[in-house]
């Protein structure tokens, strides 16, 4: 298989058919097998998407975020067990350790986010907040921990808001010149770093825009009508969020893991080795893609083909990136996506492409909602889904199911705002929608989707 022609077919497919809007690197054994860009990097389709482009990176920041720990571990200004209220004692959860908080095992309550706290603040007092005043937050909010530390594993990007805050006062010197002068500089990470374009501005237009699907047309994310408020009040944060670096610097990561430039191969292994819960099980297992657990900063599987590999997603309104470490194998995959799909399925048959080839295997077909929607459907029992139903998922509330012109609608709400959304008929019997990487299928007066179901009422 030439790896290259089928990398740049994929990226092609995705595009055209309204899945990808971005760059992406293969390489193995530090060559790069495959590189490239489509799309645009702003909202007005002026600015052509370059090799070079500066993404934010979402949560993959955690990785470094860890990293930074671990090095203040070697130097013992930090413990991994001991507990983060011996830092802060303003912190009110008890038992709660470094490690804890590494492994999303803290036990931090269920409904805690940041959505909650930083909104407000950007409304009522017109700021930005600080990531240091998420202790007060946590401190005011008076929530009972939803578990023990170590009792379940809870994926929280405040944990990892917390680590930066220890990393600051551990240190000395502010997080985001902390990674600067002790990972980005030595990786060779030239065009990395820890920005916070929504505060300070975008240092160049190389930085791309995360662009979200409003009204039919694409608009940045901080100017959403429904994301806008997070997107804008969340950019003080500092540890889960907001490296800005390219695909280029992320190979030099890749480059400076294997070489121990940062890291030894002891410090990388118990990064990469999933945390255990109290009753003996890893952390994480099965969260995502058949993982065998999480690490610190990091998602594991061993593969019986490939041994080792670590990867990160990374998440924002408009905005998708992965990056995924072979550590016995010797191969890296970087994938930076800024728009939101016109067609879900699209970018996820291009996704699953990309990971197939850095796997030796020839990848399915990139093929869109419609394409994969049964041509002549057997309409005849569908009245029996229409109807009003309570079923509601994260931001997302579906109302009603109806029909329109013999096809299937749902009458979908996300944070307040309704949107009729059309149903594909699959050959399984499940319903995707474009918006959407997940199916609906219907039960017994019952309508699932994201492992939740609701009832028709």
């Amino acid at each position: 298989m030439d790896k290259k022609k089928t990398m740049d077919e994929l990226a092609r497919a995705g595009r055209e058919k309204g899945g990808f809007n971005g760059t992406w690197l293969y390489a193995e054994n530090g060559e790069i097998i495959s590189k490239g860009a489509c799309g645009f990097r702003d909202a007005e389709d002026k600015l052509p998407m370059r090799e070079d482009s500066i993404f934010e990176m979402a949560s993959i920041t955690k990785m470094f975020t860890a990293t930074a720990v671990m090095l203040l571990v070697r130097e013992g200004k930090l413990d991994l067990d001991e507990e983060y209220a011996s830092c802060f004692q303003e912190y009110p959860y008890r038992g709660v350790t470094l490690r804890h908080l590494l492994t999303h095992t803290s036990g931090m309550p269920d409904d805690f986010d940041t959505d909650r706290w930083v909104v407000p603040i950007l409304e009522n007092e017109h700021r930005i907040p600080k990531n240091s005043e998420m202790l007060r937050f946590i401190r005011e909010s008076g929530e009972a921990p939803a578990c023990a530390p170590g009792e379940k594993f809870r994926y929280t990007d405040v944990g990892y808001t917390l680590l930066a805050e220890a990393v600051e006062k551990a240190s000395g010197v502010k997080f985001e010149e902390f990674l600067k002068k002790n990972i980005f500089e030595p990786a060779g990470m030239t065009d990395s770093g820890i920005y916070h374009t929504r505060r300070d501005g975008r240092p160049s237009d190389r930085f791309t825009r995360n662009m979200v699907l409003e009204d039919g047309k694409y608009v940045p994310s901080d100017l959403s009508k429904l994301d806008g408020g997070y997107v804008v009040g969340s950019d003080g944060l500092n540890g889960c969020d907001y490296l800005y670096t390219t695909v280029f610097d992320m190979l030099a990561w890749d480059r400076a893991l294997r070489e121990e430039t940062i890291l030894t191969r002891e410090e990388q292994m118990t990064m990469f080795t999933p945390g255990v819960l109290n009753d003996g099980k890893p952390a994480g297992a099965g969260e995502e893609d058949g993982d065998d657990g999480y690490g610190f900063g990091w998602s594991v599987k061993n593969d019986p083909e490939f041994g080792l590999t670590v990867n990160h997603s990374g998440g924002m309104p408009g905005l998708e990136t992965w990056f995924e470490h072979f550590v016995d194998r010797d191969r890296v995959l970087i994938v930076f996506n800024c728009r939101d799909c016109t067609d879900a399925k699209a970018y996820d048959a291009f996704f699953a492409g990309m990971r197939a080839v850095a796997r030796d295997k020839a990848p399915e077909p990139v093929l869109s909602v419609e394409e994969l929607a049964v041509r002549e459907p057997d309409r005849s029992g569908w009245e029996r889904f229409l109807g009003k139903y309570d079923f509601a998922c994260w931001d997302y509330r579906i109302d009603e199911v109806l029909m329109k012109d013999g096809e299937l609608y749902v009458d979908m709400a996300y944070k307040g705002s309704s949107s009729l959304i059309k149903l594909y008929p699959l050959a399984d019997g499940s319903f995707a929608m474009k918006p959407f990487y997940s199916n609906i299928t219907f039960g017994d007066g019952t309508l699932s989707l994201w492992d939740e179901t609701g009832k028709k009422l």
